[in-house]
């Protein structure tokens, strides 16, 4: 015990005095960390067909059940885009940096069409047949929407810019992914590819995940919903019983949840089943898309993917604060029947 006279007896006097000042002050902050839960919200894309491949329209927020790393997630709004409509983006999006904030999209859809090229039998055919079937899958589009169209062999090449000229299309259907080389091409004046994809650095793209990552890097920027519709057969390597992709493939996913962009993938190879769909099947789930095969029902494949095309809704999510990072995600109807196609997963 400290003497009253003790020269100490001032220092505990003042270390009292300052701990009770700390005790009222937390008393009083305490309030704003009460009763408070910060969220905020991930916007996801999601498309919901019956069992014929036809959307589903009318669904209300209720309808949707999402959970966020396993824990349900209250969706706050859903709103129902109609193919060739305005996608109006009301809130920041659950992006990467280089998204920013959210901007108006123009009208109509903007599709790219990637075709992979292998002059192996057994691709080669199922492509020649899905060329000729996509000339006629045009006839689907509205004058709003825009295409590209992009090829891959042995580097990323560029045939046409956002378009809503699809005579133009069909000729690069008919002719020139087959046979002839792209020459210079024109940006578009509206959303465009061109504008942002190095042609040096296309050349260098050797692989298919290099390619899909480029292409990523470029829609992610652009307003709204995107479509890439991958016409191949795979890639990847196996050894032993596991696929391994190249170091690309990773970003590109993320790259695609983050912009929006769905990928359709139709598989050109003439088997019931090959080691390389396990990519395309993989890529397509991630984004929300969907996988099919073509060597037996190609139109089926293309009205599944009419119906997927036709429009979406886009769901705002409460996502209360938590870690950043990947987190996984889970979108199907609550006491309703229907497929729903939703990414899997975003940073945030």
């Amino acid at each position: 015990m400290t003497p009253p006279g003790s020269p100490a007896r001032p220092i505990v006097l003042a270390l009292v005095a300052c701990a009770s000042a700390a005790l009222l002050a937390a008393g009083q902050q305490r309030p704003r960390f009460s009763e408070r839960v910060d969220v905020t919200r991930v916007l996801v894309d999601a498309r919901v067909v019956d069992d014929r491949g036809a959307p589903i329209r009318g669904l209300k927020p209720e309808d949707f059940r999402v959970k966020i790393d396993g824990e349900p997630a209250r969706v706050e709004s859903a709103e129902w885009i109609e193919g060739g409509a305005v996608d109006r983006e009301g809130a920041p999006l659950a992006s990467t940096e280089r998204t920013g904030v959210s901007q108006l999209a123009p009208p109509g859809r903007l599709i790219v069409f990637l075709f992979q090229k292998d002059f192996e039998p057994s691709r080669m055919v199922g492509l020649m047949r899905m060329l000729i079937e996509a000339r006629e899958f045009l006839d689907t589009f509205t004058p709003a929407d825009r295409v590209a169209v992009v090829s891959f062999d042995y580097h990323l090449k560029v045939w046409i810019d956002f378009t809503s000229d699809l005579d133009r299309v069909r000729r690069i259907f008919a002719h020139g992914i087959l046979f002839e080389r792209p020459g210079p091409v024109a940006e578009s004046s509206g959303p465009s590819l061109v504008a942002r994809l190095d042609p040096a650095r296309a050349k260098k793209a050797y692989s298919m995940e290099q390619a899909l990552l480029q292409i990523a890097d470029v829609l992610e920027p652009l307003p709204g919903a995107k479509s890439l519709v991958l016409i191949g057969h795979g890639w990847g390597r196996w050894v032993g019983s596991n696929v391994f992709f190249d170091k690309e493939y990773g970003p590109a996913v993320e790259a695609f949840q983050a912009g929006r962009v769905t990928v359709f993938s139709l598989d050109t190879t003439d088997a019931d089943q090959h080691t390389l769909e396990v990519s395309l099947e993989s890529v397509a789930e991630r984004t929300g898309g969907f996988f099919a095969r073509t060597h037996l029902f190609s139109r089926r494949a293309l009205t599944e993917l009419a119906g997927a095309l036709a429009g979406h809704y886009v769901l705002f999510v409460e996502k209360p604060v938590g870690r950043p990072g990947y987190h996984r995600i889970e979108v199907d109807l609550a006491g309703r029947k229907g497929t729903v196609m939703a990414k899997s997963g975003f940073v945030g």
